[in-house]
Protein backbone atom coordinates (compact mmCIF):
# COMPACT_ATOMS: atom_id res chain seq x y z
CA UNK A 1 0.00 0.00 0.00
CA UNK A 2 1.43 3.38 -0.98
CA UNK A 3 1.10 6.65 0.92
CA UNK A 4 -1.82 7.98 -1.09
CA UNK A 5 -3.77 4.75 -0.62
CA UNK A 6 -3.28 4.84 3.16
CA UNK A 7 -3.89 8.61 3.37
CA UNK A 8 -5.99 9.84 0.43
CA UNK A 9 -5.92 13.43 1.72
CA UNK A 10 -2.27 13.60 0.66
CA UNK A 11 -3.11 12.33 -2.82
CA UNK A 12 -1.81 14.67 -5.55
CA UNK A 13 -2.53 12.34 -8.46
CA UNK A 14 -3.99 14.19 -11.42
CA UNK A 15 -3.62 17.63 -9.83
CA UNK A 16 -2.66 20.34 -12.31
CA UNK A 17 0.20 22.31 -10.79
CA UNK A 18 1.58 25.50 -12.35
CA UNK A 19 5.18 26.11 -11.24
CA UNK A 20 6.87 29.32 -12.29
CA UNK A 21 10.62 29.36 -12.86
CA UNK A 22 10.62 25.57 -13.15
CA UNK A 23 13.27 25.35 -15.85
CA UNK A 24 16.17 25.14 -13.41
CA UNK A 25 17.23 24.99 -9.78
CA UNK A 26 14.63 24.63 -7.05
CA UNK A 27 11.76 25.04 -9.50
CA UNK A 28 12.96 22.08 -11.50
CA UNK A 29 13.07 20.02 -8.29
CA UNK A 30 9.49 21.07 -7.49
CA UNK A 31 8.37 19.96 -10.95
CA UNK A 32 10.06 16.60 -10.52
CA UNK A 33 8.63 16.16 -7.01
CA UNK A 34 5.08 16.89 -8.12
CA UNK A 35 5.42 14.61 -11.14
CA UNK A 36 6.67 11.77 -8.94
CA UNK A 37 3.64 12.35 -6.69
CA UNK A 38 1.31 11.84 -9.66
CA UNK A 39 0.54 15.49 -10.35
CA UNK A 40 0.80 17.18 -13.74
CA UNK A 41 3.42 19.96 -13.58
CA UNK A 42 3.05 22.95 -15.89
CA UNK A 43 6.56 24.30 -16.42
CA UNK A 44 6.14 28.08 -16.64
CA UNK A 45 9.60 29.30 -17.60
CA UNK A 46 10.89 32.43 -19.34
CA UNK A 47 13.74 30.40 -20.87
CA UNK A 48 11.86 28.34 -23.44
CA UNK A 49 14.68 25.86 -24.05
CA UNK A 50 15.15 25.17 -20.33
CA UNK A 51 11.43 24.73 -19.75
CA UNK A 52 11.03 22.25 -22.57
CA UNK A 53 14.11 20.34 -21.40
CA UNK A 54 12.55 19.82 -17.95
CA UNK A 55 9.24 18.73 -19.47
CA UNK A 56 11.05 16.31 -21.79
CA UNK A 57 13.03 14.92 -18.87
CA UNK A 58 9.83 14.25 -16.92
CA UNK A 59 8.01 12.71 -19.88
CA UNK A 60 10.99 10.46 -20.59
CA UNK A 61 10.51 9.12 -17.06
CA UNK A 62 6.87 8.31 -17.78
CA UNK A 63 5.28 11.41 -16.28
CA UNK A 64 2.93 13.93 -17.85
CA UNK A 65 4.16 17.52 -18.07
CA UNK A 66 3.69 20.65 -20.15
CA UNK A 67 6.15 23.50 -20.73
CA UNK A 68 4.87 26.98 -21.55
CA UNK A 69 7.22 29.91 -22.10
CA UNK A 70 6.15 32.59 -19.63
CA UNK A 71 7.36 36.00 -18.52
CA UNK A 72 5.55 36.43 -15.21
CA UNK A 73 6.15 40.19 -15.22
CA UNK A 74 4.11 40.51 -18.43
CA UNK A 75 0.33 40.36 -18.01
CA UNK A 76 -0.27 39.10 -21.55
CA UNK A 77 2.22 36.27 -21.12
CA UNK A 78 0.68 35.28 -17.78
CA UNK A 79 -2.82 35.20 -19.22
CA UNK A 80 -1.63 33.10 -22.17
CA UNK A 81 -0.10 30.61 -19.72
CA UNK A 82 -3.34 30.23 -17.80
CA UNK A 83 -5.46 29.99 -20.94
CA UNK A 84 -3.17 27.31 -22.43
CA UNK A 85 -3.31 25.32 -19.18
CA UNK A 86 -7.10 25.52 -19.04
CA UNK A 87 -7.44 24.59 -22.70
CA UNK A 88 -5.38 21.46 -22.08
CA UNK A 89 -6.56 20.41 -18.62
CA UNK A 90 -9.68 22.52 -17.83
CA UNK A 91 -8.42 23.41 -14.32
CA UNK A 92 -5.60 24.75 -12.19
CA UNK A 93 -5.37 23.06 -8.79
CA UNK A 94 -2.08 24.44 -7.47
CA UNK A 95 0.08 27.47 -8.18
CA UNK A 96 3.68 27.53 -6.94
CA UNK A 97 5.09 31.05 -7.35
CA UNK A 98 8.76 30.14 -7.49
CA UNK A 99 10.19 32.40 -10.22
CA UNK A 100 12.28 35.31 -9.00
CA UNK A 101 15.45 37.24 -9.70
CA UNK A 102 18.27 36.41 -7.29
CA UNK A 103 21.22 34.43 -8.65
CA UNK A 104 22.24 37.21 -11.07
CA UNK A 105 22.23 39.94 -8.40
CA UNK A 106 25.57 41.23 -7.16
CA UNK A 107 26.00 42.21 -3.55
CA UNK A 108 25.81 46.00 -3.17
CA UNK A 109 25.13 48.60 -0.55
CA UNK A 110 21.53 49.70 -1.10
CA UNK A 111 22.72 53.17 -2.05
CA UNK A 112 24.56 51.64 -5.02
CA UNK A 113 21.64 49.61 -6.43
CA UNK A 114 20.82 50.97 -9.91
CA UNK A 115 17.19 52.01 -10.25
CA UNK A 116 16.68 49.81 -13.31
CA UNK A 117 17.85 46.76 -11.31
CA UNK A 118 15.55 47.65 -8.40
CA UNK A 119 12.61 47.97 -10.80
CA UNK A 120 13.41 44.67 -12.49
CA UNK A 121 13.56 42.74 -9.21
CA UNK A 122 10.31 44.26 -7.95
CA UNK A 123 8.63 43.67 -11.33
CA UNK A 124 9.39 39.95 -11.32
CA UNK A 125 9.43 39.07 -7.62
CA UNK A 126 6.39 41.05 -6.47
CA UNK A 127 4.39 42.11 -9.52
CA UNK A 128 4.93 38.73 -11.20
CA UNK A 129 3.64 36.89 -8.14
CA UNK A 130 0.62 39.21 -8.01
CA UNK A 131 -0.14 38.73 -11.71
CA UNK A 132 0.04 34.94 -11.41
CA UNK A 133 -2.27 34.86 -8.39
CA UNK A 134 -4.70 37.27 -10.02
CA UNK A 135 -4.81 35.15 -13.16
CA UNK A 136 -5.55 31.80 -11.49
CA UNK A 137 -7.79 32.91 -8.62
CA UNK A 138 -11.05 33.26 -10.61
CA UNK A 139 -10.69 29.73 -11.99
CA UNK A 140 -9.82 28.27 -8.60
CA UNK A 141 -12.93 29.96 -7.19
CA UNK A 142 -15.09 28.56 -9.98
CA UNK A 143 -13.81 25.00 -9.42
CA UNK A 144 -14.38 25.22 -5.67
CA UNK A 145 -10.87 25.75 -4.34
CA UNK A 146 -7.15 25.57 -4.88
CA UNK A 147 -3.72 25.98 -3.34
CA UNK A 148 -1.29 28.86 -3.79
CA UNK A 149 2.26 28.47 -2.48
CA UNK A 150 4.36 31.62 -2.67
CA UNK A 151 8.12 31.20 -2.38
CA UNK A 152 9.58 33.96 -0.23
CA UNK A 153 13.03 33.73 1.37
CA UNK A 154 14.74 33.36 4.73
CA UNK A 155 16.66 36.48 3.68
CA UNK A 156 13.66 38.34 5.12
CA UNK A 157 13.99 36.90 8.62
CA UNK A 158 17.77 37.30 8.44
CA UNK A 159 17.48 40.94 7.36
CA UNK A 160 20.15 39.99 4.86
CA UNK A 161 22.20 43.06 3.85
CA UNK A 162 23.42 44.03 0.38
CA UNK A 163 20.36 42.52 -1.28
CA UNK A 164 17.89 45.22 -0.30
CA UNK A 165 15.73 44.92 -3.42
CA UNK A 166 15.59 41.11 -3.18
CA UNK A 167 14.93 41.10 0.57
CA UNK A 168 12.29 43.81 0.21
CA UNK A 169 10.58 41.93 -2.61
CA UNK A 170 10.43 38.71 -0.60
CA UNK A 171 9.07 40.56 2.43
CA UNK A 172 6.37 41.89 0.12
CA UNK A 173 5.50 38.33 -0.87
CA UNK A 174 4.80 37.53 2.81
CA UNK A 175 2.49 40.54 3.16
CA UNK A 176 0.75 39.59 -0.08
CA UNK A 177 0.30 36.03 1.15
CA UNK A 178 -1.38 37.13 4.36
CA UNK A 179 -3.78 39.61 2.76
CA UNK A 180 -4.60 37.25 -0.10
CA UNK A 181 -5.33 34.41 2.33
CA UNK A 182 -8.00 36.60 3.94
CA UNK A 183 -9.57 37.41 0.58
CA UNK A 184 -9.57 33.87 -0.82
CA UNK A 185 -10.24 31.68 2.20
CA UNK A 186 -14.01 31.71 1.84
CA UNK A 187 -13.58 30.34 -1.69
CA UNK A 188 -11.66 27.28 -0.48
CA UNK A 189 -8.30 28.65 -1.66
CA UNK A 190 -5.35 28.55 0.71
CA UNK A 191 -2.36 30.87 0.32
CA UNK A 192 0.89 30.18 2.17
CA UNK A 193 4.52 31.24 1.92
CA UNK A 194 7.65 29.10 2.14
CA UNK A 195 10.92 30.78 3.11
CA UNK A 196 13.90 28.72 1.86
CA UNK A 197 17.38 29.28 3.16
CA UNK A 198 20.40 29.39 0.86
CA UNK A 199 19.97 26.27 -1.24
CA UNK A 200 22.57 24.44 -3.33
CA UNK A 201 21.49 23.97 -6.95
CA UNK A 202 23.18 23.72 -10.32
CA UNK A 203 22.84 27.49 -10.79
CA UNK A 204 26.09 29.45 -10.54
CA UNK A 205 25.95 32.41 -8.17
CA UNK A 206 28.38 35.25 -7.59
CA UNK A 207 26.52 36.31 -4.49
CA UNK A 208 28.17 34.21 -1.74
CA UNK A 209 31.82 33.43 -1.12
CA UNK A 210 33.07 30.17 0.36
CA UNK A 211 33.58 32.06 3.61
CA UNK A 212 29.97 33.31 3.60
CA UNK A 213 28.72 29.78 3.07
CA UNK A 214 30.88 28.33 5.85
CA UNK A 215 29.69 31.00 8.27
CA UNK A 216 26.05 30.28 7.42
CA UNK A 217 26.49 26.54 7.89
CA UNK A 218 28.02 27.09 11.30
CA UNK A 219 24.95 29.08 12.42
CA UNK A 220 22.39 26.47 11.34
CA UNK A 221 20.87 24.23 13.98
CA UNK A 222 21.26 21.47 11.37
CA UNK A 223 24.78 22.27 10.11
CA UNK A 224 24.73 20.96 6.57
CA UNK A 225 24.05 22.17 3.05
CA UNK A 226 20.42 22.77 2.09
CA UNK A 227 19.24 21.00 -1.07
CA UNK A 228 16.08 21.43 -3.16
CA UNK A 229 14.84 18.11 -1.78
CA UNK A 230 14.72 19.70 1.68
CA UNK A 231 11.94 21.98 0.38
CA UNK A 232 9.82 19.40 -1.41
CA UNK A 233 8.01 18.04 1.65
CA UNK A 234 6.56 21.35 2.79
CA UNK A 235 5.57 22.43 -0.73
CA UNK A 236 3.85 19.11 -1.46
CA UNK A 237 2.10 19.27 1.92
CA UNK A 238 0.81 22.80 1.30
CA UNK A 239 -0.44 21.69 -2.12
CA UNK A 240 -2.40 18.78 -0.65
CA UNK A 241 -5.76 18.48 1.10
CA UNK A 242 -3.88 17.65 4.30
CA UNK A 243 -3.16 21.39 4.68
CA UNK A 244 -6.73 22.51 3.95
CA UNK A 245 -7.04 24.46 7.24
CA UNK A 246 -3.65 26.17 6.99
CA UNK A 247 -3.52 29.54 5.26
CA UNK A 248 -1.72 32.87 5.49
CA UNK A 249 1.30 31.21 7.09
CA UNK A 250 5.03 31.75 6.52
CA UNK A 251 7.11 28.61 6.99
CA UNK A 252 10.89 28.84 7.08
CA UNK A 253 12.98 25.93 5.80
CA UNK A 254 16.61 26.82 6.47
CA UNK A 255 17.93 24.19 8.86
CA UNK A 256 17.25 26.36 11.89
CA UNK A 257 19.34 29.34 10.84
CA UNK A 258 16.50 31.75 11.60
CA UNK A 259 13.29 31.54 13.62
CA UNK A 260 10.00 33.41 13.13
Amino acid sequence: MNATESNPRFDLRGKVVVITGAGQGIGRAYARGFAESGAIPIIAEVNQEAGHAVAAELMASGHEALAIQTDISDVTSVQALVESTLERYQRVDVLVNNASIFSSIKMRQFTDIPLHEWNQVISVNITGTFLMCRAVAPYMKAQGGGRIVNISSAAVTMGKPKYLHYTTSKAGVIGMTRAMAKELGSSGITVNAVLPGATDTEIDRETNTAGDKAAMLSMRAIPRDETPEDLLGIVLFLASDESAFITGQSITVDGGLTFL
